[in-house]
């Protein structure tokens, strides 16, 4: 038997930019938290324990989850982090071959994870001239009887705009006449706390949701992540996710759990952060002729328009000679745009925006 024969390479060009070269001294390229201390989560060392009871989910884990997104613990499957329940949903839901379709401009990730399955990738546009809203009739002139699952997210990554629950509604009438499902990854969503958003899992069983508590809470190293299922493709779920990890790391469990015990005061550490770093780079962004954006009305990330010509070129200056780092708009397949993430420490995103400014100048 002939084992040496070509694999398919798999990977993803943006994680390895992200974990290569989006470093800088004044890191704008994140869209999230930054990390969360440990120091005030409050518990005691030992309450940590390193291997869990065993079984599918952590009972007081799975409990809270359950509470925090308002369904039943038999709804929930534990993942590690966003992206991870991202694969377990897509793969739990289309076979090779099945037609996905996937928002434009979205998180490269999400066409990774698609294409690694096999499946045949379709793109429905976010247009910035429409404030990169999802027009239901963009989808209604691409989807056929062949699609089997539509993924989005929301907040929109990258331009942190919010998709209401009316066109959410839209979205799942389109899918549900074809049998297809529709992916929502909603790990941005609670930034929108203003007018608290309910998860879009509570429009129907055509719905699965991914999320986590990394972006919105700085907790990304719990890798603390889940799927919301009706309980029959969510013990699917579980009995894929035996093919990737036999159990979870249990301290980040625990460490989960003490966290969803005092998530409202991780939240009110979060929106003090947002409210003081989103009006900074307002006050940019109005102030500069050379970017237009749309802004949305909550989250940690914004997706200007650059107009400049060789926006890659900039981009690279903004990093080596600037010391900042934004995420360039060719890993999302628009070349002339660039994310902006403004979760991080408020001196430090100060600094930041005037190193951009500095680099816009030319100075």
């Amino acid at each position: 038997m002939n084992l040496s024969g070509p694999r398919r390479e798999s990977r993803s060009a943006y994680m390895e930019w992200a974990k290569t070269r989006s470093h800088a001294r004044f890191n704008l390229a994140t869209s999230g938290l930054a990390n969360f201390p440990i120091a005030k989560l409050r518990f005691r060392l030992e309450d940590l324990e390193l291997t869990s009871p065993g079984g599918y989910g952590y009972e007081p884990l799975q409990r809270r989850l359950a509470a925090k997104c308002e369904v039943k613990p038999e709804c929930v499957v534990a993942a590690a982090g966003t992206s991870m329940a991202n694969h377990l949903a897509m793969a739990a839901l289309i076979d090779p071959g099945d037609e996905v379709l996937i928002e434009h401009p979205t998180y490269g990730l999400l066409l990774d994870v698609a294409e690694y399955l096999s499946a045949r990738v379709c793109r429905f546009p976010r247009r910035f001239e429409n404030d990169f809203q999802i027009d239901p009739r963009e989808l209604q002139r691409v989807i056929t009887p062949r699609t089997r699952l539509i993924v989005i997210t929301n907040l929109h990554n990258p331009s942190g705009v919010f998709t209401s629950e009316s066109i959410l509604k839209e979205i799942g009438d389109i899918a549900r006449k074809v049998g297809a499902h529709v992916l929502v990854d909603e790990v941005y969503l609670d930034a929108y706390s203003a007018l608290a958003p309910r998860s879009s899992f509570h429009l129907g069983e055509t719905f699965v949701v991914t999320s986590s508590l990394t972006k919105v809470y700085g907790l990304s190293g719990l890798r603390c992540g889940w799927i919301l299922a009706n309980p029959p493709l969510a013990e699917r779920m579980w009995r894929l996710s035996d093919l990737f990890a036999a159990s979870a790391a249990h301290p980040a469990e625990r460490l989960s759990v003490v966290a969803l015990d005092h998530l409202d005061t991780i939240a009110a550490h979060t929106r003090s952060v947002l409210e003081t770093n989103r009006a900074l780079l307002k006050n940019l962004l109005d102030s500069r002729k050379e970017l237009r954006a749309v802004w949305p009305e909550a989250g940690t990330i914004v997706f200007p328009l650059l107009a400049i010509s060789n926006p890659n070129s900039f981009f690279e200056r903004l990093r080596d000679v600037y010391e900042t780092s934004v995420v360039p708009g060719h890993y999302f397949a628009m070349p002339n745009h660039f994310r902006i993430g403004v979760g991080g420490d408020t001196e430090m995103v100060a600094q930041g925006l005037v190193q951009l400014a500095r680099a816009l100048d030319g100075g």
